[in-house]
Protein backbone atom coordinates (compact mmCIF):
# COMPACT_ATOMS: atom_id res chain seq x y z
CA UNK A 1 0.00 0.00 0.00
CA UNK A 2 2.18 3.17 -1.09
CA UNK A 3 0.27 5.16 1.11
CA UNK A 4 2.08 4.25 3.90
CA UNK A 5 5.41 5.71 2.70
CA UNK A 6 4.18 9.31 3.12
CA UNK A 7 3.03 11.81 0.46
CA UNK A 8 5.40 13.57 -2.14
CA UNK A 9 7.06 16.41 -0.38
CA UNK A 10 6.97 15.41 3.45
CA UNK A 11 10.27 14.79 4.48
CA UNK A 12 8.95 13.44 7.92
CA UNK A 13 10.00 10.10 9.42
CA UNK A 14 8.46 6.71 8.60
CA UNK A 15 6.99 7.33 12.19
CA UNK A 16 5.24 9.92 11.17
CA UNK A 17 3.96 9.95 7.29
CA UNK A 18 1.44 12.43 6.25
CA UNK A 19 -1.47 9.83 6.51
CA UNK A 20 -5.19 10.50 6.18
CA UNK A 21 -7.46 8.73 7.89
CA UNK A 22 -8.58 7.30 4.11
CA UNK A 23 -5.26 5.98 3.43
CA UNK A 24 -5.40 3.49 6.09
CA UNK A 25 -8.65 1.37 3.83
CA UNK A 26 -6.84 -2.00 3.23
CA UNK A 27 -4.12 -1.83 5.62
CA UNK A 28 -4.17 -4.33 8.69
CA UNK A 29 -4.67 -1.57 11.39
CA UNK A 30 -4.22 -1.99 14.88
CA UNK A 31 -5.59 0.16 17.80
CA UNK A 32 -3.70 1.10 20.29
CA UNK A 33 -5.16 2.46 23.72
CA UNK A 34 -8.97 2.76 24.71
CA UNK A 35 -11.00 5.09 26.91
CA UNK A 36 -12.01 8.15 24.89
CA UNK A 37 -9.68 8.76 22.14
CA UNK A 38 -9.48 5.11 21.79
CA UNK A 39 -12.80 4.62 21.38
CA UNK A 40 -13.18 7.46 18.80
CA UNK A 41 -10.94 6.24 16.44
CA UNK A 42 -12.79 2.51 16.79
CA UNK A 43 -15.86 4.43 15.60
CA UNK A 44 -13.80 6.01 13.12
CA UNK A 45 -12.46 2.69 11.69
CA UNK A 46 -16.11 1.01 11.90
CA UNK A 47 -17.37 3.89 9.71
CA UNK A 48 -14.76 2.46 6.82
CA UNK A 49 -15.75 -0.55 7.01
CA UNK A 50 -12.24 -2.01 9.28
CA UNK A 51 -11.89 -4.26 11.67
CA UNK A 52 -8.78 -3.31 13.77
CA UNK A 53 -6.14 -5.18 16.24
CA UNK A 54 -7.77 -3.56 19.64
CA UNK A 55 -4.97 -3.62 22.32
CA UNK A 56 -4.67 -1.98 25.26
CA UNK A 57 -2.46 -1.66 28.66
CA UNK A 58 -4.82 -2.33 30.78
CA UNK A 59 -7.95 -3.43 29.50
CA UNK A 60 -11.04 -2.93 31.44
CA UNK A 61 -12.43 -6.02 29.61
CA UNK A 62 -11.53 -8.36 27.66
CA UNK A 63 -14.01 -7.09 24.85
CA UNK A 64 -14.44 -3.77 23.64
CA UNK A 65 -16.93 -2.72 20.92
CA UNK A 66 -17.44 -6.13 20.44
CA UNK A 67 -13.81 -6.93 19.50
CA UNK A 68 -11.37 -9.08 21.43
CA UNK A 69 -8.74 -6.68 23.73
CA UNK A 70 -5.43 -8.41 23.64
CA UNK A 71 -2.24 -7.05 26.41
CA UNK A 72 1.30 -7.69 27.68
CA UNK A 73 3.85 -8.98 25.09
CA UNK A 74 0.72 -10.54 23.17
CA UNK A 75 -0.75 -7.27 22.39
CA UNK A 76 3.13 -5.79 21.28
CA UNK A 77 3.38 -8.75 18.68
CA UNK A 78 -0.03 -8.44 17.37
CA UNK A 79 0.62 -4.74 16.71
CA UNK A 80 4.09 -5.98 15.09
CA UNK A 81 2.19 -7.43 13.16
CA UNK A 82 0.47 -4.38 11.35
CA UNK A 83 0.90 -1.96 8.79
CA UNK A 84 -0.48 1.11 10.51
CA UNK A 85 -1.16 1.38 14.18
CA UNK A 86 -3.04 4.35 15.66
CA UNK A 87 -2.00 4.74 19.15
CA UNK A 88 -4.10 7.06 21.80
CA UNK A 89 -1.82 10.13 22.96
CA UNK A 90 -1.08 8.50 26.58
CA UNK A 91 1.24 6.06 25.15
CA UNK A 92 4.81 8.20 24.72
CA UNK A 93 6.02 8.83 21.32
CA UNK A 94 9.35 8.15 22.88
CA UNK A 95 8.26 4.89 24.36
CA UNK A 96 10.87 1.58 23.95
CA UNK A 97 7.63 -0.29 22.75
CA UNK A 98 7.14 3.28 19.94
CA UNK A 99 10.75 2.26 18.79
CA UNK A 100 10.62 -1.15 18.35
CA UNK A 101 7.46 -0.71 16.23
CA UNK A 102 8.92 1.67 13.86
CA UNK A 103 12.04 -0.15 13.62
CA UNK A 104 10.49 -2.94 12.69
CA UNK A 105 8.76 -0.85 9.78
CA UNK A 106 4.81 -0.43 11.49
CA UNK A 107 3.48 3.02 11.05
CA UNK A 108 2.77 4.33 14.45
CA UNK A 109 0.29 7.49 13.93
CA UNK A 110 -2.52 9.19 15.75
CA UNK A 111 -5.65 10.52 15.53
CA UNK A 112 -5.30 14.13 15.26
CA UNK A 113 -2.47 13.46 12.69
CA UNK A 114 -4.70 11.52 10.33
CA UNK A 115 -7.44 13.91 10.86
CA UNK A 116 -5.19 17.23 9.91
CA UNK A 117 -4.05 15.56 6.57
CA UNK A 118 -7.72 15.23 4.94
CA UNK A 119 -9.18 18.46 6.83
CA UNK A 120 -8.95 22.15 5.08
CA UNK A 121 -6.44 23.32 7.41
CA UNK A 122 -7.68 26.65 6.49
CA UNK A 123 -10.64 26.60 9.22
CA UNK A 124 -8.56 24.58 11.68
CA UNK A 125 -7.01 26.27 14.61
CA UNK A 126 -4.46 24.36 17.31
CA UNK A 127 -4.77 25.60 20.31
CA UNK A 128 -2.24 24.35 22.85
CA UNK A 129 -0.42 25.61 26.13
CA UNK A 130 0.72 24.20 29.48
CA UNK A 131 -2.86 26.00 30.96
CA UNK A 132 -4.99 28.47 29.26
CA UNK A 133 -5.69 25.76 26.65
CA UNK A 134 -9.22 24.27 27.62
CA UNK A 135 -10.16 27.87 28.71
CA UNK A 136 -9.10 29.60 25.41
CA UNK A 137 -10.78 27.26 23.11
CA UNK A 138 -14.20 27.23 25.17
CA UNK A 139 -14.51 30.84 24.94
CA UNK A 140 -13.16 31.04 21.43
CA UNK A 141 -15.99 28.73 20.50
CA UNK A 142 -18.16 30.44 22.87
CA UNK A 143 -17.80 33.81 20.80
CA UNK A 144 -18.37 31.69 16.72
CA UNK A 145 -21.57 30.78 17.99
CA UNK A 146 -22.75 34.36 19.88
CA UNK A 147 -21.33 35.68 16.38
CA UNK A 148 -23.43 33.14 14.39
CA UNK A 149 -20.54 30.87 13.16
CA UNK A 150 -20.51 27.24 13.64
CA UNK A 151 -17.13 25.96 15.93
CA UNK A 152 -16.59 22.72 17.01
CA UNK A 153 -14.24 22.89 19.93
CA UNK A 154 -12.98 19.63 20.13
CA UNK A 155 -9.63 17.60 20.76
CA UNK A 156 -8.50 17.26 24.22
CA UNK A 157 -10.96 18.82 25.37
CA UNK A 158 -14.14 17.00 23.71
CA UNK A 159 -14.94 14.74 20.96
CA UNK A 160 -12.10 14.47 18.95
CA UNK A 161 -13.14 15.84 14.99
CA UNK A 162 -12.73 12.75 13.47
CA UNK A 163 -15.24 10.85 15.77
CA UNK A 164 -18.38 10.43 13.57
CA UNK A 165 -20.41 11.58 16.73
CA UNK A 166 -18.96 15.00 16.15
CA UNK A 167 -20.06 15.28 12.62
CA UNK A 168 -18.51 17.68 9.68
CA UNK A 169 -21.02 20.50 9.19
CA UNK A 170 -18.83 23.08 11.11
CA UNK A 171 -17.60 26.33 9.59
CA UNK A 172 -14.04 26.19 11.80
CA UNK A 173 -12.25 23.53 14.60
CA UNK A 174 -11.05 24.79 17.45
CA UNK A 175 -9.21 21.83 18.14
CA UNK A 176 -7.48 21.80 22.14
CA UNK A 177 -4.30 20.18 21.62
CA UNK A 178 -2.35 18.24 24.21
CA UNK A 179 1.92 17.64 24.31
CA UNK A 180 1.06 14.31 23.62
CA UNK A 181 -0.99 14.74 20.71
CA UNK A 182 1.19 17.06 18.98
CA UNK A 183 3.87 14.37 18.56
CA UNK A 184 1.55 13.00 16.46
CA UNK A 185 1.09 15.34 13.91
CA UNK A 186 2.90 15.68 10.22
CA UNK A 187 1.20 18.61 9.10
CA UNK A 188 0.18 21.70 10.87
CA UNK A 189 -2.93 24.18 10.38
CA UNK A 190 -1.75 27.77 9.28
CA UNK A 191 -3.01 29.10 12.78
CA UNK A 192 -2.03 27.79 16.15
CA UNK A 193 -2.32 28.99 19.53
CA UNK A 194 0.25 28.97 22.62
CA UNK A 195 -1.81 29.44 25.58
CA UNK A 196 1.32 29.31 28.39
CA UNK A 197 4.68 27.36 28.66
CA UNK A 198 5.97 25.72 31.67
CA UNK A 199 7.48 22.45 32.77
CA UNK A 200 5.21 19.50 32.14
CA UNK A 201 4.34 15.82 31.72
CA UNK A 202 8.42 14.70 32.50
CA UNK A 203 7.74 11.35 32.69
CA UNK A 204 6.04 11.27 28.81
CA UNK A 205 8.47 13.27 27.13
CA UNK A 206 11.92 12.53 29.54
CA UNK A 207 12.99 16.19 29.99
CA UNK A 208 12.15 19.46 30.33
CA UNK A 209 13.74 20.76 26.82
CA UNK A 210 11.93 17.85 25.37
CA UNK A 211 8.51 18.47 26.51
CA UNK A 212 8.66 22.00 25.14
CA UNK A 213 9.92 20.76 22.11
CA UNK A 214 7.15 18.27 21.74
CA UNK A 215 4.46 21.20 22.57
CA UNK A 216 5.93 23.49 20.01
CA UNK A 217 6.53 21.17 17.28
CA UNK A 218 2.65 22.64 16.00
CA UNK A 219 4.19 25.60 15.48
CA UNK A 220 6.85 24.67 12.78
CA UNK A 221 5.37 21.36 11.11
CA UNK A 222 4.16 21.56 7.74
CA UNK A 223 1.79 24.20 6.72
CA UNK A 224 2.38 26.20 9.77
CA UNK A 225 2.24 30.06 8.76
CA UNK A 226 1.28 32.06 12.14
CA UNK A 227 1.71 31.43 16.13
CA UNK A 228 -0.58 33.58 18.46
CA UNK A 229 1.90 33.63 21.55
CA UNK A 230 0.82 34.96 25.36
CA UNK A 231 3.36 38.04 25.43
CA UNK A 232 3.05 37.58 29.10
CA UNK A 233 5.50 34.60 29.02
CA UNK A 234 9.08 34.42 29.52
CA UNK A 235 9.56 31.11 29.02
CA UNK A 236 7.60 31.19 25.79
CA UNK A 237 10.18 34.30 24.62
CA UNK A 238 12.99 32.07 25.49
CA UNK A 239 11.65 29.61 22.69
CA UNK A 240 10.75 32.17 20.13
CA UNK A 241 12.86 30.41 17.67
CA UNK A 242 10.52 27.75 18.17
CA UNK A 243 7.37 29.34 17.71
CA UNK A 244 7.38 28.74 13.53
CA UNK A 245 7.71 31.70 10.78
CA UNK A 246 5.87 34.28 12.07
CA UNK A 247 4.37 35.37 15.72
CA UNK A 248 1.61 37.46 16.86
CA UNK A 249 2.93 38.34 20.56
CA UNK A 250 -0.70 39.09 22.40
CA UNK A 251 -0.50 41.60 25.34
CA UNK A 252 -3.13 43.54 27.43
CA UNK A 253 -3.70 46.44 26.08
CA UNK A 254 -3.44 45.65 22.62
CA UNK A 255 -5.48 48.08 20.83
CA UNK A 256 -6.38 45.55 18.09
CA UNK A 257 -7.36 43.05 20.95
CA UNK A 258 -8.42 44.51 24.29
CA UNK A 259 -11.19 46.54 25.17
CA UNK A 260 -14.54 46.22 27.72
CA UNK A 261 -15.99 43.42 25.76
CA UNK A 262 -13.84 41.15 28.12
CA UNK A 263 -16.18 42.04 30.88
CA UNK A 264 -19.36 40.43 29.58
CA UNK A 265 -17.24 36.93 30.08
CA UNK A 266 -17.51 37.66 33.82
CA UNK A 267 -14.19 36.08 34.48
CA UNK A 268 -11.98 36.32 37.28
CA UNK A 269 -8.10 37.00 37.26
CA UNK A 270 -5.54 38.55 34.73
CA UNK A 271 -4.84 34.81 32.98
CA UNK A 272 -8.56 34.60 32.18
CA UNK A 273 -8.30 37.89 30.39
CA UNK A 274 -5.33 37.01 28.33
CA UNK A 275 -6.93 33.65 27.36
CA UNK A 276 -9.88 35.85 26.27
CA UNK A 277 -7.66 37.71 24.38
CA UNK A 278 -5.97 34.94 22.49
CA UNK A 279 -9.22 33.35 21.98
CA UNK A 280 -10.33 36.99 19.90
CA UNK A 281 -6.92 36.68 18.09
CA UNK A 282 -7.62 33.28 16.77
CA UNK A 283 -11.11 34.53 15.27
CA UNK A 284 -8.97 37.22 13.48
CA UNK A 285 -6.41 35.02 12.10
CA UNK A 286 -9.44 32.39 10.96
CA UNK A 287 -10.96 35.49 8.95
CA UNK A 288 -14.51 35.77 11.18
CA UNK A 289 -14.61 39.70 10.91
CA UNK A 290 -17.24 40.14 12.74
CA UNK A 291 -14.71 39.81 15.59
CA UNK A 292 -13.29 42.96 15.09
CA UNK A 293 -16.44 44.62 15.97
CA UNK A 294 -15.67 45.11 20.20
CA UNK A 295 -19.81 45.83 20.59
CA UNK A 296 -20.84 42.87 18.75
CA UNK A 297 -18.24 40.78 20.53
CA UNK A 298 -19.36 41.58 23.73
CA UNK A 299 -22.88 40.22 22.95
CA UNK A 300 -21.09 37.19 21.96
CA UNK A 301 -19.31 36.81 25.19
CA UNK A 302 -22.60 36.99 27.01
CA UNK A 303 -23.32 33.75 28.87
CA UNK A 304 -20.28 32.35 28.55
CA UNK A 305 -19.70 29.20 31.47
CA UNK A 306 -16.56 28.73 32.70
CA UNK A 307 -14.81 25.22 32.89
CA UNK A 308 -16.20 23.07 35.27
CA UNK A 309 -13.76 22.03 38.17
CA UNK A 310 -11.40 25.24 36.75
CA UNK A 311 -11.65 28.00 39.60
CA UNK A 312 -15.13 27.37 40.39
CA UNK A 313 -16.73 28.54 43.77
CA UNK A 314 -18.98 25.18 45.05
CA UNK A 315 -20.00 26.61 48.37
CA UNK A 316 -19.52 28.55 51.77
CA UNK A 317 -19.52 26.93 55.28
CA UNK A 318 -19.20 29.35 58.31
CA UNK A 319 -18.23 31.88 56.05
CA UNK A 320 -15.46 30.55 54.65
CA UNK A 321 -15.41 30.05 51.03
CA UNK A 322 -14.59 26.86 49.01
CA UNK A 323 -12.97 27.24 45.36
CA UNK A 324 -12.70 24.09 43.21
CA UNK A 325 -9.34 24.20 40.73
CA UNK A 326 -8.85 20.83 40.71
CA UNK A 327 -8.45 20.86 36.97
CA UNK A 328 -5.13 22.11 37.95
CA UNK A 329 -2.70 19.85 37.28
CA UNK A 330 1.19 22.02 36.93
CA UNK A 331 2.21 25.45 38.77
CA UNK A 332 0.94 27.88 36.78
CA UNK A 333 -2.67 27.21 37.16
CA UNK A 334 -2.63 26.80 40.17
CA UNK A 335 -0.38 30.44 40.34
CA UNK A 336 -3.05 32.02 38.58
CA UNK A 337 -5.41 31.10 41.22
CA UNK A 338 -3.83 32.41 43.83
CA UNK A 339 -3.50 35.71 41.66
CA UNK A 340 -7.22 35.68 40.85
CA UNK A 341 -7.86 35.21 44.92
CA UNK A 342 -5.64 38.54 45.82
CA UNK A 343 -4.73 38.83 49.46
CA UNK A 344 -7.24 36.99 50.65
CA UNK A 345 -6.38 34.04 53.41
CA UNK A 346 -6.00 31.08 51.56
CA UNK A 347 -5.18 27.50 52.51
CA UNK A 348 -4.12 25.68 49.74
CA UNK A 349 -4.85 21.97 48.83
CA UNK A 350 -1.65 20.62 46.72
CA UNK A 351 -0.25 16.56 45.46
CA UNK A 352 -1.25 14.21 43.31
CA UNK A 353 0.70 12.05 41.13
CA UNK A 354 4.14 13.75 40.84
CA UNK A 355 5.58 14.07 37.81
CA UNK A 356 9.04 15.23 38.86
CA UNK A 357 8.15 18.68 37.94
CA UNK A 358 10.25 22.04 39.61
CA UNK A 359 7.77 23.12 42.60
CA UNK A 360 10.59 26.06 43.10
CA UNK A 361 8.21 28.73 41.45
CA UNK A 362 5.16 27.53 43.16
CA UNK A 363 7.19 27.88 46.57
CA UNK A 364 8.52 31.34 45.60
CA UNK A 365 5.04 32.67 44.78
CA UNK A 366 3.52 31.75 48.01
CA UNK A 367 6.32 33.16 49.84
CA UNK A 368 5.99 36.33 48.30
CA UNK A 369 1.98 36.48 48.92
CA UNK A 370 0.53 39.25 51.32
CA UNK A 371 -2.38 37.11 52.60
CA UNK A 372 -2.14 34.57 54.98
CA UNK A 373 -1.27 30.97 53.58
CA UNK A 374 -1.37 27.36 54.56
CA UNK A 375 -0.66 24.88 52.44
CA UNK A 376 -1.87 21.44 52.81
CA UNK A 377 -0.16 18.51 51.12
CA UNK A 378 -1.73 15.31 49.85
CA UNK A 379 0.26 12.07 48.69
CA UNK A 380 2.17 11.68 47.06
CA UNK A 381 4.03 15.15 45.11
CA UNK A 382 2.77 16.54 48.06
CA UNK A 383 6.27 15.99 49.76
CA UNK A 384 8.34 17.52 47.67
CA UNK A 385 5.80 20.67 47.74
CA UNK A 386 5.74 20.48 51.35
CA UNK A 387 9.89 20.83 51.38
CA UNK A 388 10.20 23.78 48.85
CA UNK A 389 7.70 25.47 50.48
CA UNK A 390 8.34 24.86 54.00
CA UNK A 391 11.88 26.31 53.04
CA UNK A 392 10.26 29.33 51.25
CA UNK A 393 8.95 30.04 55.15
CA UNK A 394 5.50 29.41 54.32
CA UNK A 395 3.73 27.05 57.47
CA UNK A 396 2.19 23.53 55.93
CA UNK A 397 0.50 21.15 57.35
CA UNK A 398 0.69 17.65 55.46
CA UNK A 399 -2.43 15.12 55.04
CA UNK A 400 -2.94 11.45 54.53
CA UNK A 401 -6.21 12.02 52.42
CA UNK A 402 -8.18 14.57 50.33
CA UNK A 403 -10.59 14.54 53.26
CA UNK A 404 -8.58 15.11 55.96
CA UNK A 405 -6.71 17.99 54.37
CA UNK A 406 -10.23 19.55 53.70
CA UNK A 407 -10.64 19.53 57.64
CA UNK A 408 -7.31 21.16 58.39
CA UNK A 409 -8.24 23.78 55.60
CA UNK A 410 -11.16 24.40 56.69
CA UNK A 411 -10.48 24.68 60.67
CA UNK A 412 -7.44 27.39 59.29
CA UNK A 413 -9.69 29.41 56.98
CA UNK A 414 -12.58 29.75 59.36
CA UNK A 415 -10.16 31.22 61.91
CA UNK A 416 -8.63 33.93 59.38
CA UNK A 417 -10.37 37.12 58.04
CA UNK A 418 -9.31 39.67 55.15
CA UNK A 419 -9.24 42.86 55.40
CA UNK A 420 -12.92 43.59 54.57
CA UNK A 421 -13.59 41.31 57.37
CA UNK A 422 -14.33 38.13 55.10
CA UNK A 423 -13.13 34.63 55.96
CA UNK A 424 -10.60 32.70 54.33
CA UNK A 425 -10.85 30.64 51.46
CA UNK A 426 -10.08 26.76 50.69
CA UNK A 427 -8.71 26.71 47.42
CA UNK A 428 -8.25 23.26 45.56
CA UNK A 429 -5.85 23.74 43.39
CA UNK A 430 -3.45 21.01 43.50
CA UNK A 431 -0.42 21.33 40.89
CA UNK A 432 -0.34 17.34 39.95
CA UNK A 433 -2.67 15.36 38.85
CA UNK A 434 -4.94 13.29 40.05
CA UNK A 435 -3.71 9.57 39.24
CA UNK A 436 -2.79 7.37 42.38
CA UNK A 437 -5.67 8.62 44.73
CA UNK A 438 -8.59 9.11 42.28
CA UNK A 439 -9.71 8.21 38.56
CA UNK A 440 -9.26 11.47 37.51
CA UNK A 441 -10.11 15.30 38.34
CA UNK A 442 -13.57 15.27 38.13
CA UNK A 443 -13.46 12.41 40.96
CA UNK A 444 -11.15 14.65 42.75
CA UNK A 445 -13.55 17.35 42.77
CA UNK A 446 -16.29 15.18 43.81
CA UNK A 447 -14.46 14.43 46.81
CA UNK A 448 -13.40 17.84 47.90
CA UNK A 449 -17.23 18.64 47.33
CA UNK A 450 -18.42 16.37 49.47
CA UNK A 451 -15.69 17.05 52.31
CA UNK A 452 -17.26 20.47 52.06
CA UNK A 453 -20.46 19.07 52.76
CA UNK A 454 -18.94 17.30 56.02
CA UNK A 455 -17.85 20.50 56.99
CA UNK A 456 -20.86 21.99 56.42
CA UNK A 457 -22.59 19.18 58.65
CA UNK A 458 -20.51 19.22 61.62
CA UNK A 459 -21.05 23.17 61.69
CA UNK A 460 -24.48 22.49 61.92
CA UNK A 461 -24.11 20.04 64.46
CA UNK A 462 -21.78 22.00 66.74
CA UNK A 463 -24.04 25.13 66.54
CA UNK A 464 -26.87 23.03 67.94
CA UNK A 465 -25.46 21.51 70.69
CA UNK A 466 -26.39 23.35 74.13
CA UNK A 467 -23.83 25.25 75.65
CA UNK A 468 -21.74 23.49 78.25
CA UNK A 469 -21.83 25.27 82.34
CA UNK A 470 -19.27 27.73 82.52
CA UNK A 471 -19.14 28.67 78.88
Amino acid sequence: MTALAGRPGNTQTRSRPALRWSDLRGARVGLWGLRTEGAANLRRLRRMGMVPVVVDDRPAAPAFGGLRVLSGDAGLEALASCEVVVKTPGISRRSSQVAALTDAGVVVTGGLGLWLEGADRARVVCVTGTKGKSTTASIAGHLMAGLGRRGLVSGNIGLPPWDPAAGEDWDFWIVETSSFQATDVSSSPPVVAVTSLAPDHLDWHGSEENYYADKLSLCSQPGAALTIADASSPVLHAHAALLGPEIWWVAEGDPELDGAWTDALALPGRHYHRDALVARACLLALGVDEARDDERLAGAAAGFAPLQHRFRAVGTVAGVEFVDDSLSTNVLPTLAALDALGDRPVALLVGGQDRGIDYGPLASALGCRHGETLVVTLPAAGLRIGAAVRAAGVDVADADDLAGAVAVAFDWARARRSGDGSRGVVLLSPAAPSFGQFRDYRERADAFCAAMRRCAAAEVLTRGRPAREGS
